[in-house]
């Protein structure tokens, strides 16, 4: 896949570079271009990003930064299976245990909600940091809701990080999906409550919650653009009734209705398999 000039390969991480270091040098450059690529996609194009995932698993299979990247490109697109797979590949190869909660989301995400709240009950839970325990915590209340227990899922959500006054980079998110367990339990008005609350700490837009919110108190939003193309048109339709008036007063034939084209004018009409080794595999299995 062709890769934009502009991309060095030195954009990414230092931790991630080092890995690359046990790689031939031009071999690292390439690994580390593709997932420049993969880091830049991932949010807008995340087919694209896919795609560049895949050309740095078949250089570098055996880098965990690599199995990681591949995990997330995969998961973005859906293919939980593979994402869990290359997930479970780079845990194995780094011991590290960040990735839990993304892993038991993917076994939501394969239609496993029970094996997601097992995982939520692990021992490695209690090893995750802050923002991965938060994490948990929204994975488990979306298994919880993905097995119709709407208010085990709102008891799940209802914890000190919740009704903390600070603001942190979880904030939002745990706030709003509060908002929308109490919305689909039928609680309305508690849930406009928590939705204008993720509001107030959704700084960067990682969330609709003003839009929910705007929802809930019946406000409709107009396309302003849609309006001034309806205006344009408008305009257009009556330019074009006047122009056929005065052709009609004076006499003149339109050019559309003549049956013979002016002279000079004529028609014109004419989400590879994963890399990895068979060991890779039953260790998979064991996990």
């Amino acid at each position: 896949m062709p890769i934009p000039e502009d991309v060095t390969g030195d954009e990414i991480d230092k931790d991630v570079r080092q890995e690359l270091q046990s790689l031939p040098k031009t071999l690292a450059e390439d690994v580390a271009r593709n997932l420049v690529m993969v880091a830049r996609l991932l949010d807008e194009d995340p087919e694209g990003a896919y795609g560049y995932s895949r050309v740095a698993l078949r250089l570098a299979s055996r880098v965990a930064a690599v199995r990681e990247a591949a995990g997330f490109a995969a998961y973005a697109t859906q293919k939980y299976g593979e994402a869990l797979a290359e997930f479970r590949a780079a845990k194995r190869m780094t011991g590290n245990i960040d990735l839990w909660p993304v892993m038991a989301d993917c076994e939501r995400g394969l239609g496993r909600p029970e094996k997601a709240l097992d995982m939520a009950g692990a021992p490695e839970v209690h090893k995750l940091d802050k923002a991965g325990q938060v994490e948990m915590r929204l994975v488990a209340a979306g298994a919880r809701r993905d097995l119709g227990q709407l208010d085990a899922a709102i008891v799940t959500l209802q914890s000190p990080e919740l009704a903390a006054n600070s603001v942190q980079p979880w904030t939002a998110r745990l706030r709003y999906a509060y908002a929308d367990a109490l919305l689909a339990a039928g609680r309305e008005n508690e849930a406009r409550e928590w939705f204008a609350k993720a509001v107030e700490a959704d700084r960067d837009g990682s969330t609709d919650a003003s839009d929910r919110l705007a929802e809930l108190d019946g406000v409709e939003f107009v396309d302003a653009l849609v309006e001034d193309e309806n205006e344009d048109h408008e305009n257009e339709d009556h330019e074009s009734e006047d122009h056929e008036s005065e052709d009609h007063e004076t006499g003149v034939v339109p050019a559309s209705a003549s049956s013979e084209p002016a002279e000079g004018e004529r028609d014109t009409h004419e989400r590879d398999e994963i890399v990895g080794d068979e060991d890779d595999k039953d260790e998979d299995d064991k996990d």
